[in-house]
């Protein structure tokens, strides 16, 4: 679809082509807690970039507003927000994309849509109109997606600081008997269904560490 930004007329998903995108929904401009979130983003703009990933906003605010609104955020909290941010005062855009829930039937609520590198839908979260979202959690998911993909493998419950396997991968299950019995001698297993192995280099595993880390830090 091609939608009207602070930096123009953009395509989707081909703007970003041979890319990752977080596209995300705010309910409006000039409010408190989308305030927050934009700076939290802006601030970790270069942290998507370094990941092959792009941002780009949402609501159905003007560009206008969009364009007074960042303005307004640099002046205050000197944070420039250099992604571009969807104008849909008409909510078509939101309506295409299940943005306009029940509950907040004129403002976008807060969802995430992560695309890959070839335009394809990969998640979709909401977080409610009074709960902010956590930018590091997203960088996790973006960055677990990618090593999803390269390794072909599954990633475990809070990887990569997992209870169990800590920063392993999970083996997809067997498919065959023959499978089955010779997986506990390929790998480390639990059980024939359950197995796992370290593939990640540690400089990959450090960087989404470095998310949580800085996630689990207080602020001034």
């Amino acid at each position: 679809m091609e939608v009207t930004t602070t930096h123009g007329t953009i395509k989707l998903p081909d703007h970003f082509k041979g890319k990752w995108f977080v596209l995300f929904s705010h309910p409006a401009d000039f409010t408190p807690v989308c305030t927050t979130e934009f700076v939290a983003f802006a601030k970790r703009y270069e942290d998507f970039k370094e990941i092959n990933a792009e941002l780009i906003g949402l609501s159905v605010d003007s560009v206008y507003s969009h364009i007074k609104w960042i303005e307004w955020i640099k002046e205050k909290f000197g944070v420039e927000v250099k992604f571009p941010i969807i104008a849909d005062p008409q909510g078509v855009v939101a309506r295409k994309l299940g943005m306009l829930h029940a509950e907040s039937a004129t403002h976008t609520v807060r969802a995430v849509f992560v695309i890959d590198d070839k335009g394809f839908i990969r998640a979709i979260l909401y977080y409610p109109l009074n709960m902010g979202r956590l930018i590091d959690e997203i960088l996790r998911l973006v960055r677990g997606l990618q090593i999803a993909d390269k390794y072909g493998r599954a990633l475990p419950a809070n990887w990569p600081n997992n209870e169990l396997i800590g920063d392993a991968l999970i083996v997809p299950p067997a498919s065959t008997v023959e499978e089955a019995a010779s997986r506990p001698q390929q790998y480390k297993c639990f059980d024939w269904w359950f197995c796992y192995e370290k593939r990640v280099p540690k400089e990959e595993v450090e960087q989404v560490r470095e998310f949580l880390r800085r996630a689990s830090q207080p602020t001034a």
